[in-house]
């Protein structure tokens, strides 16, 4: 989720985070303190970024490439990077269509402008929150963008831990899952505190009962899994990041205790 005061460079906001534990450019500088301090407290978690997205790439491409999806409906896309969610589809099929959605206006206008589409495709974005899912479905962005009536992948990667429980996420993930017509997919990670020790979940558990860097939550493997309940799991069923199909490109580099996300693939049946 982004800043809900809108753009305001001097609160931090988890799509610019993100963008800076990545390497990237497009974030301020209290975006960068946020990552420097979650950084004293948890040394890896730019390796745990890199790897989340090392496996969006490779669950797009397998979808793509094997299981011939050419739709994806990204839902808290974060600011983008190359290569992007589209340059991935459109590699496997140049007609693939993507539809990114977030609600920070700054995501909003890089995206417009950097996620150009092959001609015989489609890269379009919708401003929306995935804590208000029927604006998503019923927007005339989606209906131009997707034909929901063909299977769809629903990515969620990295984008439920900043929904708290108040926001009732399971309620919204199960709405968005129940329009996905059968032979979709669900893409999704995870933040997870269980691969590391009580010391170091003492003190990221103290870093987000602080406020300072914004809503998060944590969730046990139990708790992710209930996101994905009545999906048939592609294997290797809901694993760390790096365990999933890390021989595929780009190929995982790092340990279940470093990347401390679940992630998954399933199939609406």
């Amino acid at each position: 989720m982004s800043d809900p005061r809108g753009l305001d460079p001097t609160w931090p906001d988890p799509a610019r985070r993100y963008n800076d534990l990545l390497g990237g450019k497009d974030n301020f500088a209290a975006d960068r303190a946020s990552s420097a301090e979650i950084a004293k407290h948890f040394p890896a978690i730019r390796v745990a970024a890199r790897e989340n997205r090392s496996f969006l790439l490779r669950a797009v491409r397998y979808l793509a490439a094997d299981k011939g999806i050419r739709q994806f409906l990204d839902i808290g896309a974060g600011m983008p990077m190359s290569p992007g969610v589209h340059e991935i589809a459109q590699r496997v099929d140049p007609t693939a269509r993507v539809l990114y959605v977030d609600h920070s206006e700054l995501v909003a206008a890089h995206i417009r402008a950097l996620a150009v589409s092959t001609e015989e495709g489609r890269s379009a974005f919708l401003h929306g929150d995935l804590r208000q899912p029927q604006h998503i479905l019923t927007s005339p962005q989606l209906a131009d963008a997707l034909d929901m009536s063909q299977p769809v992948a629903l990515i969620l990667a990295a984008i439920l831990h900043f929904c708290t429980d108040e926001d009732d996420p399971y309620s919204a993930v199960r709405t968005l899952i129940e329009a996905l017509p059968p032979g979709s997919y669900v893409i999704c990670s995870h933040a997870t505190f269980d691969p590391v020790d009580e010391r170091i979940r003492g003190r990221l558990t103290k870093l987000v009962d602080s406020a300072k860097h914004g809503p998060f939550q944590a969730r046990t493997r139990d708790e992710i899994a209930k996101f994905l309940d009545g999906l048939d799991l592609e294997p290797p069923g809901l694993v760390s990041t790096i365990a999933w199909h890390p021989e595929l490109d780009p190929a995982a580099d790092g340990h279940e205790h470093e990347a401390i996300s679940y992630a998954a693939v399933g199939r609406v049946p």
